[in-house]
């Protein structure tokens, strides 16, 4: 961990299930993150969307906990969107592993509702 301590916390909105991510979430924090997402996936709902606009750091960890959960998501029928505004790091981690293009991503919560 390199800074303030990771918060990872699951609430519903409508028909989806919405986790949200604060802090700086590495190796340390990524299983919560997963486990979130697998609860997630296992649901009824047809929606989750992962709030990353309160988190200013995440590794190559968490990027592994949100591909696992693509692949969980499209197997049960359900969508995977990522909420921004994404800060200037995590934004890099997709840039610089060229994964942008594999999620489904909105500049926000609200706007992730509808995509």
């Amino acid at each position: 961990m390199t800074g303030e301590e990771a918060v990872v916390t699951t609430t519903t909105e409508h028909d989806a299930t919405v986790i949200s991510l604060c802090g700086e979430v590495d190796e340390d924090y990524a299983p919560l993150l997963a486990r979130a997402l697998a609860r997630a996936a296992a649901s009824d709902r047809p929606r989750t969307v992962v709030d990353l606009s309160g988190t200013r750091f995440v590794d190559s960890s968490v990027l592994h906990a949100l591909f696992d959960a693509q692949r969980a998501h499209t197997a049960a029928g359900a969508v995977l969107v990522l909420a921004g505004p994404l800060h200037t790091a995590v934004r890099r981690l997709f840039d610089v592993t060229g994964s942008a293009h594999a999620f489904r991503m909105a500049d926000s919560v609200a706007a992730a509702m509808t995509c």
